[in-house]
C-alpha cells in the first residue's frame, strides 16, 4: 500500500460575485461559474443546500455540468444541524440521487453549530441523525470544544464516519484538533485564523488570507496521517474576494510537491 496521500482541495462553495475579476475572468456570470470553477479544482463543497431542501433536478444539472471525476461534498440541511429534525433527511438524499448516480457524491457533511454541545441528548441525537444519514458517506464538524473528547473519533470511527477538522482561530470555546482521520479519508476545513472577526458577524467571520507559512504547515501536519488515509479533501472556507480559491490553489501547489 503507498503511504502517498491524494490532496483534493477545494473551495466552500463557488458562486461568489466578488470573486469575479479577483479569481474568475471579469464578465464571469453566475450561471457560468461553477464551469470556471472547475477549470481549477476536482471537487467543492455545496453549501446552498443548508439554507435550502435541494432538489433532484438542481443536483442533476450540478453533476452534469461538471467533468469525469469531479467531487461533491453536499451540507446538510440546517433542520438537521441546527434545529434538530431529521425527519427530511430521506427527501434530501433522495435529491442527491442523481448526483450519487452520476459518481459525483462524495458524501454529506453535517457541520454542526457552536451550541451544539457534548450533552448526552446531543449524543443521542448525532447518533441519530448519523443512523439516517447511514447510506451514504458522511463527515460531521463540531464547532464546540466539548468534543475534543477521544470518545468522539472512535464513536465515528466505530460508525464509518469522517471527521471534519477544522482550522479556526485559537479562541478557548472553538473545537481544534490535531489532523485525525476516522475513515480512510481526511477532511479539512479551513475558516479562519482572525480571533477578533470571529465573532463580528458572518460578513467578516471567513475573511482571511492564509500565508504560504500556514499553508505550508498543515502539508507537514497532514503528512503524519501518511499510510492512515488514502486521500484528504482540503476545503478553504475563507471565501471573501477570492481569497479561498487563491490559498486552494497556492496550496494544491504545496501538497502536489509532496
Amino acid at each position: 500500500m503507498s503511504d502517498r496521500i491524494q490532496y483534493i482541495v477545494g473551495t466552500s462553495g463557488y458562486s461568489f460575485p466578488d470573486w469575479v475579476g479577483e479569481f474568475y475572468p471579469d464578465g464571469t456570470r453566475p450561471e457560468g461559474m461553477l464551469e470556471e470553477y472547475a477549470k481549477h479544482f476536482e471537487a467543492v463543497e455545496v453549501n446552498f443546500t443548508y439554507y435550502r431542501m435541494p432538489t433532484a433536478r438542481t443536483m442533476d444539472s450540478l453533476a452534469r455540468r461538471t467533468p469525469a471525476g469531479f467531487a461533491f461534498w453536499v451540507k446538510a440541511n440546517e433542520s438537521v444541524t441546527h434545529k434538530g429534525d431529521v425527519s427530511q433527511t430521506p427527501a434530501f438524499l433522495e435529491a442527491l440521487a442523481p448526483m450519487a448516480e452520476a459518481g459525483k457524491l462524495a458524501g454529506v457533511l453535517l457541520q454542526f453549530p457552536q451550541s451544539f454541545h457534548r450533552t448526552i441528548d446531543n449524543r443521542k441525537y448525532l447518533a441519530g441523525a448519523l443512523e439516517a444519514f447511514a447510506s451514504t458517506p458522511t463527515a460531521v464538524e463540531f464547532r464546540h470544544r466539548s468534543w475534543q473528547d477521544p470518545a468522539t473519533a472512535r464513536g465515528l470511527a466505530d460508525r464509518g464516519v469522517t471527521i471534519a477538522v477544522p482550522d479556526s482561530p485559537a479562541l478557548p470555546d472553538l473545537y481544534h484538533i490535531p489532523p485525525t482521520a476516522t475513515t480512510r479519508t481526511g477532511y479539512l476545513r479551513l475558516h479562519s485564523r482572525s480571533a477578533e472577526k470571529w465573532h463580528a458577524g458572518m460578513a467578516q467571520r471567513y475573511d482571511y488570507d492564509y500565508s504560504a507559512a500556514e499553508l505550508a504547515e498543515f502539508a507537514v501536519q497532514w503528512g503524519a496521517l501518511a499510510g492512515q488515509v488514502d486521500k484528504v479533501f482540503a476545503f478553504f472556507n475563507n471565501c471573501h474576494r477570492g481569497q479561498a480559491a487563491r490559498n486552494a490553489e497556492a496550496f494544491r501547489k504545496i501538497v502536489g510537491t509532496l
